[in-house]
């Protein structure tokens, strides 16, 4: 078998594997679903559950695997002439159109998420695996040291938590996601400005 189907019989499988998780989770909570019965639903053996995803956590949160390509991977890919906040919105250009693309996907995923306490500890851990790596790929572009100065642990910080409450904006609403987040980038831009009162009703 070639390399090049070998990794897509891997991902076909690594899909399955995460749809099942979510369909389940979905269906009867996600502290409810066992990997073994997630390995029926994917038609694969328990086993081969576990050469893809470490966990039943990690294969609703990390859906295309521990070892997918994270922002800061993604920034360290686009043009280093690109002013820093025009060069954040390109890295996620792709990913956030991705998302929207299967949006009832993500927002079953979200939902599952939030309905699940037990998963903090995991998401906060991997967010923070995350801003790290972010906060490395600004430092790296920038010509700082995450973790000794203060700019690219910033940087990363605010990035993360503004496209966190463009994500749970979007989860509740209708509008674009990439909407949301350049909403809450440009805010950040222009210094978090107040904005005016709106006027109550009589």
């Amino acid at each position: 078998m070639s390399t090049g189907l070998r990794e897509r019989k891997k991902a076909d499988t690594r899909a399955a594997l995460a749809a099942a998780v979510l369909r389940l989770a979905v269906e009867k909570g996600f502290e409810h679903v066992t990997v073994e019965e997630v390995a029926a639903a994917a038609d694969v053996s328990y086993r081969t559950f576990f050469n893809h995803f470490a966990s039943k956590e990690e294969a609703l949160l990390q859906p295309e695997g521990p070892d997918r390509p994270r922002l800061g991977d993604r920034l360290a890919e686009t043009d280093p002439g690109l002013p820093l906040l025009d060069a954040l919105r390109a890295a996620m250009r792709a990913d956030l159109a991705r998302i929207e693309d299967d949006a009832a996907t993500w927002r079953d995923r979200f939902s599952v998420i939030a309905a699940t306490p037990a998963l903090l500890p995991r998401l906060v851990e991997l967010g923070a695996t995350d801003e790290r790596a972010l906060a490395e790929a600004v430092a790296a572009r920038t010509g700082t040291t995450a973790g000794t100065d203060l700019h690219p642990d910033l940087v990363a910080a605010v990035t993360t938590a503004a496209v966190r409450v463009a994500f749970m904006r979007w989860h509740a609403g209708t509008v674009p996601l990439a909407e949301l987040v350049d909403e809450a980038l440009d805010a950040v831009a222009a210094g978090l400005p107040t904005p005016p009162r709106k006027k109550k009703e009589q």
